[in-house]
């Protein structure tokens, strides 16, 4: 049908007229093999359509452009900007839109036009890095609950130091695999927070408890996600603590007295400045006063050297096949190297060891606890 034909057909015709035939003309222009000047023509019309008082007229239009790869780019980015209802057909699924094209529509729309980019087929990372910048709550969680979209583990940083408050983000982020080590301490440690503001718990136990109580929670909550956490995001993890103050003293007695020895390796890398591939064979099968060297290079107090190298022996042992040791096995033997030192060595004043002791002591009852609970289960099973 000529072009002239749907151009007094669209000046006289009622608004259902209209959409029949834009989807008509649409069709055309999208399956039909036209000439180049029909082409042009037709385009020039679909253009013209853009500027129809309908919103009806120009939903037709998105209906029939939004999924295909041969309309016209000019046409779906301005659709892309219309009113909501029309611009959710176009931001939900033409794939002609750009990550530029689609990041403007994220700054400059509303609530819904974000959502609705985030829970796209493909969202790239430079758009989900967008939405989380900038999006509403709504299209967060869209986009954190779109497991084809592409979160670099900057914009999980990002979205926990933004939104990581809410219940409903760290809902979704708890069960996401795809986010890495140092961000998942980072939702551990807003979960606890989270739990200790609580009104419930202030009135239980009190500001003071529920801070201690928090405190612990965290710290062991550390040492489990070292043991899911792989080789290659130890240094990303070690830097996030290093910057938060959390490694201490007390978190390297502990990471090493429950035989996280890889961990406790890049912890001396980070710390030392020795190469990784030597402080590997130092651990391995370095001597105590070697080992002791290595402590102090990377500030470990001295205080500490003995019990740690009787940790690191005992571990190797258990590596090797030499001694079958559990968990409290080693605990007990690092306490009792601070108690009862070697004979014909200075004795240590307890008073140095309280705090130490006191550590080693809690890892000890925990230990316990956790074998009397597992030979239950055990027992409950047979």
């Amino acid at each position: 049908m000529p072009i002239q034909h749907y151009l007094r057909m669209i000046e006289n015709a009622s608004v259902a007229q209209r959409c029949h035939a834009t989807a008509a003309l649409a069709h055309i222009y999208l399956h039909s093999e036209l000439e180049h000047d029909e082409h042009c023509a037709t385009e020039a019309v679909l253009t013209l359509l853009l500027d129809d008082p309908s919103p009806k007229v120009r939903l037709a239009l998105a209906d029939a452009f939004s999924t295909s790869v041969r309309a016209p780019a000019h046409i779906v980015a301005s659709l892309a900007r219309d009113q909501i209802e029309i611009a959710t057909y176009i931001l939900g699924r033409s794939v002609l839109l750009s990550d530029s094209d689609l990041i403007d529509c994220v700054a400059g729309g509303c609530g819904e036009a974000q959502r609705v980019i985030a829970g796209r087929a493909r969202v790239s990372p430079t758009v989900c890095a967008a939405i989380i910048e900038v999006g509403e709550t709504a299209a967060v969680l869209e986009l954190l609950a779109n497991t084809q979209a592409k979160i670099m583990p900057v914009s999980y940083r990002r979205v926990l130091e933004r939104l990581g408050h809410l219940a409903e983000v760290r809902s979704l982020l708890v069960d996401d695999d795809r986010i890495p080590a140092d961000c998942r301490h980072m939702l551990a440690v807003k979960t606890a927070e989270a739990l200790c503001q609580m009104d419930i718990v202030q009135a239980l136990m009190g500001t003071r408890r529920a801070e201690r109580i928090t405190q612990d929670a965290c710290v062991k909550a550390s040492i489990d996600l070292v043991a899911a956490t792989p080789m290659e995001e130890y240094p990303a993890l070690i830097e996030h603590l290093q910057l938060r103050g959390d490694i201490t003293t007390a978190f390297v007695i502990r990471v090493v007295a429950t035989g996280k020895i890889d961990f406790f390796g890049a912890i001396l890398v980070a710390l030392s400045g020795y190469k990784h591939s030597r402080v590997r064979s130092l651990l391995i099968d370095g001597r105590p006063h070697v080992l002791s060297a290595l402590f102090s290079a990377a500030g470990l107090a001295e205080s500490t050297h003995g019990s740690l190298c009787i940790a690191i022996q005992n571990w190797r042992d258990i590596a090797n096949g030499k001694r079958k040791l559990g968990l409290h096995d080693v605990v007990r033997n690092m306490i009792e190297q601070i108690a009862a030192p070697e004979l014909g060595t200075e004795a240590i004043p307890a008073a140095a060891n309280d705090d130490m002791l006191s550590l080693l002591n809690g890892i000890y009852r925990d230990a316990i606890r956790e074998n009397a609970r597992r030979d239950m289960l055990l027992i409950a099973a047979a």
